[in-house]
């Protein structure tokens, strides 16, 4: 299955999430973790979809989610910045999500310019963060 450009984004529109996470790891010079996420959640019977998402981006991975729904997944930040950004600064969402995206984008650069290792960087990322995806705070 080969999917278009414009396809790929009206469907990351309707089914797609840019999440940053932010968890406690006593490893990490601040104390926590910065996870970023790119998924796109489907019931297993159009699991073909996830997989053809995989195929475009040549990254990520497909995994059951919970009880019968699937998840394309894109958790490592080099991918993220090599292929998943880029294609979406090539082809923007058009809802508020692209708001999402951008602020995405934002957390990602940060963390390569290792802002996320210190904790006014951290505080940075964390405010961005939670005026992500309905602005639930954290």
């Amino acid at each position: 299955m080969k999917l278009s450009a414009d396809w790929i984004t009206g469907f990351v529109d309707g089914e797609g999430c840019f999440h940053v996470g932010i968890s406690k790891h006593s490893e990490m010079s601040t104390g926590y973790q910065v996870l970023p996420e790119f998924t796109v959640v489907q019931h297993e019977r159009d699991v073909q979809v996830l997989h053809a998402l995989k195929k475009h981006f040549g990254c990520g991975v497909v995994r059951t989610n919970h009880g019968d729904r699937m998840a394309y997944r894109v958790r490592k930040r080099d991918h993220l910045m090599k292929h998943v950004v880029p294609f979406f600064m090539k082809h923007p969402l058009k809802t508020k999500k692209r708001l999402d995206f951008i602020k995405f984008r934002k957390v990602l650069l940060k963390m390569s310019a290792g802002d996320h290792l210190t904790a006014q960087g951290l505080d940075e990322i964390r405010e961005i963060a939670a005026q992500m995806n309905r602005g639930e705070s954290r």
